[in-house]
Formats: structure tokens, sequence, C-alpha cells
């Protein structure tokens, strides 16, 4: 699980272009930001999103609660969930639901982290080219998000190490 912060600020991207012509990309210049929250299963390839506004541990704390009802997490479903060592992530306002359990990768290491391979995927949308508000931004964000849901195959070929841990069998 991560966090990635997505704006008006443009991301831009090299582009092929015919010989003598020039490149354009339209770019708004405006710091406006909001937030998109994603969970992957290396081994599956499944994913889960949310588009926020902003991060904070009150917005942790829902984002958390949510994902625990959505996969009926409790006493007999457990999920690790590898995270970063961010300030809301490791807030003492933190409140775990029954179900999840965390393990704080080392500071620093967006390496290890198998979902901070899904921001260049998210990013694909917007690529040279920049939203003209935040409600447009967020409606591009959704139907990404939309798409790669689809894509476990190709999300498991992204996120799932080597060294992963692997499920054993029961």
């Amino acid at each position: 699980m991560d966090e990635h912060r997505l704006g008006l600020h443009p991301i831009l991207r090299r582009v092929w272009v015919p010989q003598g012509s020039q490149p354009m990309a339209s770019v708004i210049q405006k710091y406006q930001w909001m937030w998109l929250y994603g969970f992957v299963h290396p081994e599956s390839g499944e994913t889960y999103w949310w588009v926020l506004p902003y991060v904070n541990t009150e917005i942790f704390n829902r984002v958390l609660a949510d994902f625990a009802r959505e996969y009926g997490l409790g006493s007999d479903k457990r999920v690790l969930l590898a995270i970063d060592q961010a300030g809301w992530h490791i807030s003492h306002d933190l409140e775990l639901p029954e179900g999840i359990d965390l393990i704080y990768l080392p500071a620093y290491s967006p390496e290890l982290q198998p979902a901070e391979r899904l921001w260049p995927l998210a990013n694909e949308i917007v690529a040279n080219h920049s939203p003209s508000s935040l409600d447009e931004l967020e409606a591009l964000l959704v139907l990404r998000c939309q798409q790669l849901i689809k894509q476990h195959d190709f999300i498991s070929g992204l996120t799932c190490y080597y060294w992963w841990p692997k499920t054993r069998a029961a």
C-alpha cells in the first residue's frame, strides 16, 4: 500500500515526432494536488484504489477501515500490509482494523515497495496533458484505475518481485 500525489502540475514525457517538427505539450502551471492511494497484492495482481484530496492519519484510518470491510478482514482472515514510514502510517492515532497487520519498510527504500510500481501506470492518463481542474483529474484517475483493476497479470508482473514471499498452499 502506498500513496501518490498527482495534480495540475504537468507530468512531461518524451514523445516521437517527425524530424524537423517541434513537440508541443500544453501545460497548466498550477500547484493543486490530490492523492491516489493504491493497494496491490503482488502475487495475484489485484489492486484497490482510493482518490482523495489529501493525506493524514484520519483519512488513512478511513481507508484502512474500508479496505478491511471490502475484503472481509477479521480474526479469521488477515492481511499483512507493507508500507513506508510516512508520518500518518506511524502515528499514535492510527486505528488498525482487525485483520490488518503492518510491516514497515526501511526508510527511503521505494525500490522495496511493490505499490511504487503502480504510479507510472497511473500517470499514463495525464502524461503530456494538463487537466484543467482537479475534478477533471479525478475523473481521469477513476477511469485509469478502472482500467488497471482488470490487468491482474500485467500488475503482478510489475509488482511481484522474485524475492517477494509467495502464498503457501494450505
